[in-house]
């Protein structure tokens, strides 16, 4: 094997310390997280993100928690090169109460085997529970605004109040009701409002519900949702794959729409893209070819490409193209 071969094999080989566990620990952007004080009944959900720094494929063989309080689901178990996914845990705030903690292994077996522990606490009030377990507000097309309602019951001390809710999201308005007070029970009806100002794009957020207890009176609430564009583009993020200098590739993006469209134009700023566009007629879908011939300039591109369609004043959609460079 002469010099530049076993140059190029190193590259494709994750370097790692001798306990062979570190590279697969490097992906991920934290290994730990803590709930918090959260109501018995809240949807309580947190994604542990990896990306795969290397060259090769990346395979999680299996996941496990040590205990039932986190139930725990990989996203997608095969990671390419530069791609991501995530650990997703799922925190049982219906059948377990008070503090609670769980180790999840995350075992991969490609490149090479190793296993990454995971962690995450909190502390789960049985005082306190929201029915639903999330503001839901489903999909919901942009401009059109929606609204979730949550009861909030309470078991306790009869002076027992809600002070506030907070949000740092702008395009959020809430509205709180007092509904019992009786025997140390006390309940609440919120009703919670997307302005039609919200963007596009899925909403993964929460409010703080705020009381006057002394300890754990800030209890998160989740919010989610699909806020829908009229034009939609796939895949939102189009990777060409790892190229080498001079090579071409051809890959297609599918614009679809609310109603018919006509697309008046595709471009991106590098000239190395040249595309297709589709004939001048109004459909409800349209398929784009994307080409793109790689140079030896650099060694990685992330690259904007937009589509201007006659819906509303000129509605553009747009997607990120990313490459790798070999040299």
């Amino acid at each position: 094997m002469n010099r530049a071969a076993l140059f190029v094999l190193l590259l494709l080989i994750p370097t790692a310390p001798a306990d062979g566990q570190e590279w697969a620990r490097r992906m991920f952007s934290t290994t730990r997280h803590d709930f918090g004080t959260v109501a018995r009944g809240s949807k309580q959900e947190f994604a542990f993100e990896l990306n795969n720094l290397y060259q090769q494929p990346v395979r999680i063989a299996s996941v496990r928690s040590t205990c039932g309080c986190a139930t725990v689901h990989v996203r997608n178990d095969r990671i390419d090169s530069s791609d991501n996914t995530a650990v997703v845990v799922n925190y049982n705030t219906r059948s377990f109460l008070g503090h609670q903690q769980s180790t999840i292994t995350v075992v991969f077996d490609r490149p090479r085997r190793a296993e990454v522990q995971l962690h995450v606490t909190g502390f789960i009030r049985s005082d306190v529970v929201f029915q639903p377990g999330a503001a839901s507000f489903g999909t919901v097309n942009v401009g059109e605004g929606a609204e979730a309602t949550i009861e909030i019951a309470y078991a306790g001390r009869d002076d027992w109040e809600i002070v506030d809710v907070r949000s740092a999201n702008p395009h959020l308005e809430v509205e709180l009701e007092e509904t019992q007070r009786d025997s140390a029970r006390v309940g609440y009806n919120m009703l919670i409002r997307l302005k039609p100002t919200i963007p596009a794009g899925y909403l993964r957020d929460q409010l703080y519900v705020i009381t006057n207890d002394e300890q754990g009176g800030r209890v998160p609430l989740p919010l989610e949702g699909h806020i829908q564009s009229p034009l939609t583009i796939s895949p939102a993020s189009l990777f060409l794959g790892v190229l080498m200098p001079g090579q071409t590739v051809q890959k297609n993006l599918v614009v679809r729409g609310s109603q018919p469209f006509r697309v008046l134009g595709v471009r991106a700023e590098d000239d190395r893209f040249s595309f297709e566009t589709p004939p001048s007629e109004s459909k409800a879908m349209h398929f784009i070819p994307v080409r793109f011939t790689a140079s030896g300039e650099d060694s990685r591109l992330a690259e904007r490409i937009e589509i201007e369609t006659d819906l509303g004043d000129g509605l553009i959609a747009h997607c990120m193209a990313t490459a790798t460079f070999k040299r």
